[in-house]
């Protein structure tokens, strides 16, 4: 068999795809020399999935483990068939493959957190230990597998690996933030209260300096008070997220009649897209964090409304994600403190 950096060798069907699109892919979990194993401690099921999942078994904790083990014993890896994503995992390495070894700076034992989808990895889960639905982390006894090409992070001495995994699992929005954001601007957050949400209001206050506006939107007041507690955003708005005219007039509202330069969209639920695009200008930026997003809608929606707006695809990864989101928490000590009561 010929192996393949990006783990093209281990999809069962179609042939020719690669293992995140592909329906089912082998979770053998005798590796290939170009393959990492780990020994999984826990998922972070990535929250669009973790919600649609919780909604259709009604919150059913012994439910929710049956329809997880019944996805990862179909396709081979945790990749939920509505909305396509997975999330990541933290793990000990148990075997580093032959071809690989002199390439990664690792060593078996290292406890590491994977920073690619579940919905491209090898998963083998021999029990669920539990459930935190308040933190869709679910902890296991399993196996998975990393490819050549997989990216990861080796978790921090400096800070508890439950908090550390909380950021990481949305290392790409506040990283992506950071490159997106300018001076002077205005930058709109939606799931301004949630992991990614927080990070990114972080990242833009520093950004837009005090020349700028970072308007935060939530859902309802219990979030409002925990925003307004950071003091990252300069307003913050109450409002729908799937109603996007009360949100562009609430955008307007605080921003001077102005719409916003950079929207942000952070939500874990469906039809949020328009929300993110009406309150931008034309030639501003609409990024997608949120993998609850229809990228069809998105686009038709724009065209519809006659929005030239640059949409940006939420991509997890970009350059020294994990570095930075790690690097947020260091240095302010009330998001750490938020994240270790919150999620860790």
């Amino acid at each position: 068999m010929k192996l393949c950096k990006y783990g093209t060798h281990r999809v069962i069907e179609p042939k020719e795809v690669l293992p995140q699109p592909a329906n089912k892919i082998s979770n053998d979990m005798n590796i290939y020399d170009n393959e990492i194993l780990i020994d999984v401690d826990a998922l972070n099921i990535d929250s669009a999935s973790f919600t649609q999942i919780e909604k259709e078994c009604s919150g059913d904790i012994e439910k929710i483990k049956s329809r997880i083990l019944q996805i990862v014993n179909e396709k081979g890896k945790m990749q939920n068939p509505v909305t396509g994503s997975g999330g990541m995992l933290i793990g000990r390495v148990e075997k580093i493959g032959n071809s690989v070894s002199d390439k990664v700076d690792l060593k078996e034992g290292d406890k590491i957190a994977t920073l690619v989808s579940l919905s491209l990895t090898p998963l083998k889960i021999d029990e669920i230990i539990d459930i935190k639905p308040d933190i869709d982390r679910v902890e296991v006894k399993g196996k998975a597998i990393l490819f050549e090409s997989g990216i990861y992070s080796v978790l921090p001495n400096d800070m508890e690996e439950t908090l550390a995994l909380a950021a990481l699992d949305v290392a790409g929005a506040p990283a992506q933030t950071r490159k997106l954001a300018k001076k002077g601007e205005s930058v709109l957050i939606l799931g301004a209260a949630g992991k990614s949400g927080l990070l990114c209001c972080y990242e833009s206050k520093k950004a837009v300096g005090q020349n700028g506006k970072v308007i935060g939107l939530v859902r309802n007041e219990k979030s409002r008070d925990l925003l307004k507690y950071t003091g990252f955003c300069n307003e913050i708005i109450v409002a729908d997220a799937k109603n996007p005219t009360q949100v562009l007039n609430e955008v307007l509202r605080v921003n001077d009649g102005n719409e916003v330069d950079i929207a942000i969209n952070c939500v874990n639920v469906e039809n949020t897209e328009m929300s993110s695009i009406l309150p931008v200008r034309d030639e501003g930026i609409v990024y997608f964090f949120s993998m609850a997003t229809s990228f069809t809608k998105a686009a038709l929606g724009a065209e519809g409304v006659g929005k030239d707006v640059t949409m940006i695809i939420g991509n997890g990864y970009t350059k020294k994600h994990a570095d930075i989101t790690l690097e947020d928490l260091r240095e302010c000590d009330t998001l750490r403190n938020i994240f270790k009561n919150l999620y860790a």
